[in-house]
């Protein structure tokens, strides 16, 4: 596994990961945008941490800078 995930978008990742877990218990959302949110928001986090992303893999992309 090798980083593609660069600073800027590990940060911009961590923050929008963070305000989806949130988001349900600040809001009154429906059960469905509930899992959507928190599912959605803990991929971010994940792929924020580990710095890797197999989506950005499969297409080529790399933000980190070096491939």
């Amino acid at each position: 596994m090798q980083i593609n995930i660069g600073s800027t978008e590990r940060a911009l990742r961590l923050i929008l990961g963070v305000v989806l877990v949130l988001l349900p218990f600040l809001t009154a959302l429906s059960m469905l945008w509930t899992w959507v949110s928190v599912i959605a928001g803990l991929v971010l986090v994940v792929t924020g941490v580990v710095r890797f992303c197999p989506l950005w893999a499969m297409l080529g992309i790399c933000t980190a800078g070096r491939k």
